[in-house]
């Protein structure tokens, strides 16, 4: 709850420091004083827009701290603690926000001493406070305003979360599938296209290192006459000629220098090279010979070599590559191949995966319509019972849920909407907005207001002036309301009826002084005999008399 605000140079307020209690907290004073400053200061520490303009004129900067108590078991506990703004192990269960407004237009703010975003505040502020205002009677007869009180009221995160989910789902399968059928012509163009260009690498059959190779046979075989005439004259040379081969020199040589080995021993090492020598000539006679059989002059593998050559030449210059490329662009276009007709069975699969989603989508919807219909019933009987007690002796109220199986889709589901109203016996029910006046408008907001805030489990409600049009014994019935709130959570009210006023457990007074110069703002909490006399001048005006005062205790004592 809240503990603690401190207010400086905002508005027309100089320095305000105020302590709030449990309970039910009423504020209240004249007209143009400033109730509301409070709600305002307060608002900056949740997240509001900040503007230079909110500085008071004599000051540079203007700055706001609200100190709440938070249970770690909290919701709020849980958040700070997700975001190490504090920790489970620590004694202290406050959380102390901080806004400071430079007159440049600049803003900072902190949690608990940590420099924090706006947004991170923002994402604080409905787990600490929930504010409800003046106009919010406006709203009640929007249709998505309508929805969202429901649903507060019903309570059922749980199936929201879901609903929202399997939308955003479904929503997404829907936006791959309308893609995957955008491209659908695109990907059979493609397809057919590299399935041709396929067919024909497949076809040709290149393998890797086969140009090289069909380079090298057809230098092979297109030379063959010329290579078996120079293998057989070199055999001839080395080995097999009749008059002085190689072969028959190296002997000559080794025979005559043996024969001076007696004579000199040197001759020794190059009579074995010599032998070495004869030994390699025979054994390159012996290869030649081999060689020389091998070579053919076979004009049709001629023929077939050129062939295959001018083929993957010319499919290498279809491609724009080079040969020895083809083996690898046939390997990118089979790939190329799969991935689309990968696509075409995820374009398949996408209709049955979108088919699933949205029935998961229409059985969540089901299931929160449902919640909502229970829900509706309940609040109806207590908003109608509400009404007869705000002076509206034959009000009766109903919430139409209306759910339509194959209705479009949203992420908050298919349920349409209507709140309708009668507030005079013999009269059916009629939508909100064709039947109730604006003062009935205005009792009937608050009575949502009070009830769906009932169930919430933020720790502090503020309500600013949502009594506006209600007077007598209906704003009696309304401070009972707000008293019984109090009960369970923190309410602090601002308003301008003795009769809301009386019923709280504690009363702030808001006056605005000024000395011809300067105004100033001031909050003071009042005691019993104060809260007497501000009574009285909220039932009689500025003059207070015996009568008005005898009234105020009678209200305070009832309250």
């Amino acid at each position: 709850m809240l503990l603690h605000l401190q207010i400086r140079n905002l508005a027309v307020v100089r320095s305000l420091a105020v302590d709030f209690q449990p309970g039910m907290t009423a504020i209240t004073g004249e007209t143009g004083a400033g109730k509301s400053i409070a709600l305002d200061a307060l608002g900056l520490c949740l997240g509001d827009r900040a503007d230079s303009a909110m500085i008071r004129a004599d000051a540079e900067l203007a700055e706001v701290i609200a100190s709440f108590a938070v249970a770690p078991q909290s919701a709020a506990g849980q958040w700070l603690m997700a975001q190490e703004f504090s920790s489970a192990d620590s004694d202290d269960d406050q959380c102390v926000l901080r806004r400071v407004i430079t007159r440049e237009g600049r803003s900072k703010a902190w949690i608990n001493g940590y420099p924090v975003t706006v947004t991170q505040m923002r994402e604080l502020a409905p787990l600490v406070v929930n504010i409800h205002g003046q106009h919010e009677h406006q709203l009640l007869t929007r249709s998505d305003h309508q929805l969202s009180l429901l649903d507060q009221y019903a309570s059922h995160p749980q199936l929201l979360d879901q609903v929202s989910r399997d939308y955003q789902q479904w929503y997404q399968l829907r936006k791959q599938q309308k893609l995957l059928e955008q491209q659908q012509a695109d990907r059979q163009a493609r397809t057919q296209l590299l399935s041709y260009q396929l067919h024909e690498l497949q076809e040709f059959a290149l393998q890797a290192d086969e140009f090289e190779q069909l380079e090298q046979q057809h230098r092979r075989l297109s030379n063959s006459a010329a290579l078996r005439e120079d293998a057989s004259f070199a055999l001839n040379a080395l080995y097999e000629g009749e008059h002085n081969n190689a072969f028959g020199l190296v002997q000559s040589a080794i025979h005559r220098l043996e024969q001076q080995l007696a004579n000199d021993s040197a001759l020794e090492p190059m009579v074995r090279l010599l032998h070495e020598a004869g030994v390699q000539l025979q054994e390159a006679a012996s290869e030649l010979r081999h060689y020389h059989d091998e070579v053919e002059l076979d004009d049709e593998q001629l023929l077939h070599t050129e062939q295959r050559l001018s083929q993957a030449i010319k499919l290498a210059r279809k491609h724009q590559l080079e040969p020895q490329q083809l083996p690898q662009l046939q390997q990118q276009l089979e790939q190329q191949l799969a991935q689309l007709q990968q696509q075409t069975q995820q374009a398949e699969d996408s209709e049955q995966q979108v088919k699933t989603a949205a029935q998961q989508y229409r059985l969540s919807a089901e299931k929160l319509s449902v919640s909502r219909a229970s829900a509706a019933r309940s609040l109806s009987e207590r908003i109608s019972q509400a009404m007869q007690q705000l002076n509206m002796p034959h009000g009766q109220f109903s919430i139409e849920v209306g759910h339509q199986p194959q209705a479009p889709a949203s992420k908050l589901g298919t349920d349409q909407l209507q709140f309708l109203v009668t507030t005079n016996p013999g009269q059916p029910l009629q939508a909100l907005n064709k039947v109730a006046s604006g003062g009935e408008l205005s009792r009937i907001s608050l009575a949502i207001q009070v009830i769906t805030a009932s169930q919430m489990t933020t720790p502090t409600l503020l309500f600013d002036e949502v009594d506006v049009g209600v007077s007598g014994a209906t704003a009696a019935t309304v401070g009972k309301l707000l008293r019984q709130l109090g009960q369970s959570c923190q309410v602090i009210c601002v308003t301008h009826l003795p009769q809301v006023a009386a019923k709280a457990h504690h009363q702030l007074r808001v006056d605005k002084t000024t000395d011809g110069e300067h105004t100033e703002t001031v909050m003071v909490e009042l005691e019993h005999q104060q809260r007497v006399i501000e009574l009285a001048r909220l039932l009689g005006g500025d003059h207070v008399t015996a009568a008005s005062t005898a009234n105020a205790e009678e209200l305070l004592a009832a309250g």
